[in-house]
């Protein structure tokens, strides 16, 4: 993958699979530089024998393929970086992904259109899960909640084209003051 943010929507991709109803994306960034992503839900969770299978570029949930590399290539590209990745997660509960990550090392990937990604989210699952992005730098600190668009929209689908045009700037116009200069 070439920048986080394809990374991040693959693993949020992981827990609309996992029938989560809230699904709450972190990215933060330190005064050194080190970039925290999170990934949590309440979808259905895994067990320990599960857990164990994620790891592994072998080991998937999918039953059209036999490889799932989306958690082995970022748990790659943290090390890369000095950084490196954890999984909990409980059966029925849900699951928190984390990964940490090195900003000033030379081969930590650039964020990339987080916006993008968290509005293809919400347009490709209109009537769920919900989403929650949280980012905060040195620079402030932003939220977006899709719960909050949806009850000021009353019964206008998210992914109306005039909607996902709205969130996609309100977005990126919140995300440049927190971000900019520090890891876009």
């Amino acid at each position: 993958m070439r920048d986080l943010s394809l990374h991040i929507l693959d693993l949020a991709e992981n827990s609309v699979r996992a029938k989560a109803s809230v699904v709450a994306i972190g990215v933060k960034v330190d005064e050194g530089k080190l970039i925290t992503l999170t990934i949590k839900d309440d979808g259905c969770g895994m067990d320990a024998e599960l857990l164990q299978r994620v790891m592994s570029p072998f080991g998937t949930t999918r039953t059209t393929r036999k490889v799932g590399l989306g958690i082995p290539l970022m748990a790659q590209n943290a090390r890369l970086t000095g950084g490196d990745i954890a999984i909990e997660s409980q059966v029925g509960v849900g699951t928190t992904f984390t990964a940490t990550l090195h900003g000033d090392s030379i081969d930590c990937l650039p964020l990339g259109d987080l916006a993008g990604t968290v509005v293809s989210l919400v347009t490709a699952n209109p009537e769920g899960p919900d989403f929650v992005l949280e980012c905060a730098s040195p620079k402030g600190e932003m939220q977006f909640d899709t719960r909050e668009v949806r009850q000021a929209l009353g019964d206008v689908p998210l992914n109306e084209p005039e909607v996902a045009s709205w969130m996609l700037e309100a977005i990126r116009e919140e995300l440049e003051p927190i971000f900019g200069g520090v890891i876009l």
